[in-house]
């Protein structure tokens, strides 16, 4: 049976009620008497209102019409992870929603409306962990099998929440189940903690489970491994990341693998595939009478025309369009792609002559990630080009594609409820099994083998070769001709350096991954953010006046700054108990 994510508790255990900061409350939607919580079926219900929070919408009101709407909190992380780094524009134009424009520019105030979003929401996912922690010890009558794997499954949460929270605040308090005053210094490094919910995580989860979208040991092993690659510790994530490719399965018992098809980690019908370490799980028209399960802080992210018919945001860069260009061999341009533009409708109108570029070569994962003028998009239709990206906008000729829906989906796999017609059942993968093996090719440059790191990238380039997006006749209909001069190949030569694999492995990552909101994080963890924002900056400004000014400052642009909100609601007697991060 699905799990149903929509069930959102927001119930407090008897004992944590003297809570009061914004970030450790949750509005309940519904009251139970604590002899209902404390069993089996009370605990699951707690857990599930955990597990539901994994989208970041429903917590606590955000700052946007004072209600909760997962723009900068959704679980993509599609603003302060893509549109903050070289992937993305904003999108739409710059009086629309303009507190966003800020994390395009890498210059976020702490008074910004948008800075409590994803905080509200990862506390709120920390204080129901907790809560299903704390009934669990108050039920006596629990089999100790079924005790450990509610505690096992809220840590996982826990420790997913926090890495998030650490990932992306930097300082953050660390709350667990015993603490009730939550009024905690945020002064020690959260790693360690986080380390521990997973590794128990890992150790007490199941290899599998029955409802799909609850975390396995897997799932925990492959978390535990990105917490280590987070910290550099390339010897503690190597033998995680090799006993998942080699053992691994999906929560729901399939052996990890690649899709065979790269569009199929980004269509409903394919979801919770093998490829799928950890998902969200989208659902909509599930009787809950809203679309806040589908993927509602995506809500904006569609063209204005075909799926969604809104709003504009969250377009391609021209810098990430060039980025699949390809050599005679079929092989990235590491270090020149950006030399000159691929051919773009930039400037003209829908209804002006445009021709999309049939010679140049390109890896085909750019036309199933981004949508751009005469191409396919999915099965809408070509590309309209301006009046689908918002003639009024300022950010480009491209659209986002990965997580919109087929046409023959319309009304039964997206919504019908709300201003939005976006939302839609589409899962989102926070770990799948790419990330897995481009992991490893890390950990094997710089710990293990060059030939290793090689043949983990070469998998997931022979994958791409695969159903690439096709012409279409003048009927619409799909034709056996490539879209598009599609050429891409796995590496042959061998890499004879750590500095020239770790670039080639690093920028797989970026093609691969691309507007799935990892881009910015990868940069900090790797240490370069500030040379490639700032080179990404000085070329983009011609390209994009509104970015005249931006830049990256290192030392402080890595991190949000902590919500003033919440360094103001820390105070003990007049001193505030969190400190700012550095730089703000």
């Amino acid at each position: 049976m699905k799990l149903r994510l929509y069930i959102l508790t927001g119930l407090l255990i008897a004992g944590a009620g003297a809570c009061t900061d914004s970030f450790y409350q949750t509005p309940p939607l519904g009251v139970a008497s604590e002899s209902q919580l404390l069993t089996r079926d009370g605990i699951n219900s707690l857990l599930v209102g955990a597990y539901s929070l994994l989208d970041g919408v429903g917590a606590s009101p955000d700052g946007w019409l004072g209600r909760n709407e997962g723009r900068a909190s959704a679980a993509t992380n599609w603003l302060i992870g893509d549109v903050a780094s070289d992937d993305a524009y904003k999108g739409s134009t710059q009086t629309d929603l303009a507190d966003a424009n800020a994390f395009e520019r890498n210059n976020v105030l702490p008074s910004n409306n948008f800075v409590p979003d994803k905080w509200i929401a990862l506390y709120d996912g920390v204080s129901r962990s907790n809560d299903v922690l704390r009934a669990v010890a108050k039920t006596p009558d629990l089999d100790e099998a079924t005790a450990t794997r509610f505690r096992a499954e809220a840590r996982f949460l826990r420790g997913f929440y926090l890495f998030e929270l650490r990932k992306i605040y930097y300082r953050v308090p660390l709350i667990d189940e015993t603490m009730f005053d939550t009024k905690v210094p945020n002064d020690k490094e959260a790693w360690p903690f986080i380390e521990a919910d997973f590794q128990f995580a890992q150790e007490n989860l199941p290899a599998t489970q029955t409802d799909v979208g609850r975390g396995n040991s897997w799932a925990a092993k492959a978390f535990l491994a990105k917490t280590y690659l987070f910290q550099n510790k390339f010897t503690e994530a190597k033998p995680l990341l090799e006993d998942l490719i080699a053992n691994g399965v999906t929560p729901n018992g399939l052996k990890y693998g690649l899709n065979d098809c790269y569009y199929d980690n980004f269509q409903i019908s394919t979801k919770n595939s093998k490829e799928s370490v950890f998902a969200v799980q989208s659902s909509v028209n599930d009787g809950s009478g809203s679309s806040a399960n589908a993927n509602y802080g995506e809500h904006l992210n569609f063209p204005l025309v075909g799926p969604g018919e809104c709003c504009g945001f969250f377009q391609p860069t021209q810098n990430l369009v060039n980025s699949f260009k390809t050599d005679a061999n079929g092989l990235p341009l590491l270090d020149t792609f950006n030399q000159s533009d691929l051919k773009n409708d930039d400037g003209l109108l829908s209804t002006d002559a445009f021709t999309p570029d049939e010679t140049t070569p390109l890896d085909p994962r750019l036309d199933h990630t981004v949508g751009r003028r005469g191409i396919a998009y999915l099965n809408w239709g070509l590309h309209g080009g301006d009046n689908w990206t918002n003639p009024a906008g300022d950010a480009g000729p491209y659209s986002p594609k990965k997580r919109s829906y087929r046409k023959e989906e319309r009304g039964t796999l997206s919504t019908t409820v709300g201003w939005a017609m976006g939302p839609n059942a589409n899962n989102y993968a926070i770990i799948r099994f790419a990330d897995i093996l481009l992991w490893a090719a890390e950990c094997e440059v710089e710990v293990g083998s060059l030939a290793k790191a090689q043949e983990y990238v070469n998998l997931v380039r022979n994958r791409a070769k695969n159903c690439v997006v096709k012409k279409l006749d003048a009927s619409g209909n799909e034709t056996s001709q490539p879209a598009a001069n599609y050429q891409i190949k796995p590496y042959t030569a061998a890499w004879t350096s750590k500095e020239v694999a770790r670039k080639a492995v690093r920028f797989e990552r970026r093609l691969e991954l691309a507007m799935e909101g990892h881009r910015f994080y990868d940069l900090v963890r790797w240490g370069i953010a500030d040379t490639v924002l700032n080179a990404y900056f000085t070329a983009e400004k011609t390209k994009r006046p509104y970015l005249n000014g931006a830049s990256f400052t290192k030392g402080k642009s890595e991190y949000l700054p902590i919500p003033l909100t919440e360094i103001v609601n820390s105070s003990v007697g007049g001193q505030n108990t969190l400190v700012q991060n550095p730089g703000y």
